[in-house]
């Protein structure tokens, strides 16, 4: 089984869609740093699940103190323990949106995708049947995707 760390915000964007189980169907077991389940935790309002009752999404504490701290004057504290925590267990996938954080992780060699990504795997996979409700949706709740970029991703993804 790969393994599989998300940062907050497309972790966040599945709670926001009601569809957690697409992550869980797609990546059986999710690693999550500390500081990204207390984002989630801080953001107890409109949009919220209490992940620590999901048992396949696991909280970690991250050890690497040098590069948290190397990084945490560029992106927040959870993109930053999610990249480090990828390196510590040697993911074979970091879920992050943020684009500072992507290329960060990049120049770090770890393999990337985001909630979009996410999106256009689960319909490949035939766990939804497309993906323009989903952004839609996520627009509405708060998501910022450009007009170029939705049209580029859905003329990808055939529809």
């Amino acid at each position: 089984m790969p393994k599989v760390v998300s940062n907050t915000t497309p972790l966040l964007s599945f709670i926001k869609l009601n569809r957690l189980d697409i992550l869980q169907e797609i990546y059986q077991r999710i690693y999550i740093p500390e500081a990204v389940y207390k984002e989630i935790e801080t953001g107890k309002g409109k949009y919220y699940k209490d992940i620590s009752k999901e048992n396949w999404i696991i909280i970690k504490k991250v050890k690497n103190k040098n590069l948290v701290e190397k990084y945490t004057e560029f992106i927040d504290i959870g993109e930053v323990e999610a990249i480090a925590l990828s390196l510590e267990i040697k993911a074979n996938l970091l879920l992050i949106d943020d684009r500072k954080g992507r290329t960060i992780a990049e120049k770090e060699n770890i393999n990337i995708t985001g909630t979009v990504g996410i999106l256009i795997k689960a319909k490949k996979l035939g766990i939804i049947k497309e993906i323009k409700p989903y952004i839609y949706e996520l627009i509405e709740k708060g998501n910022f995707y450009s007009e170029t970029f939705i049209k580029l991703i859905l003329k990808r993804s055939g529809e």
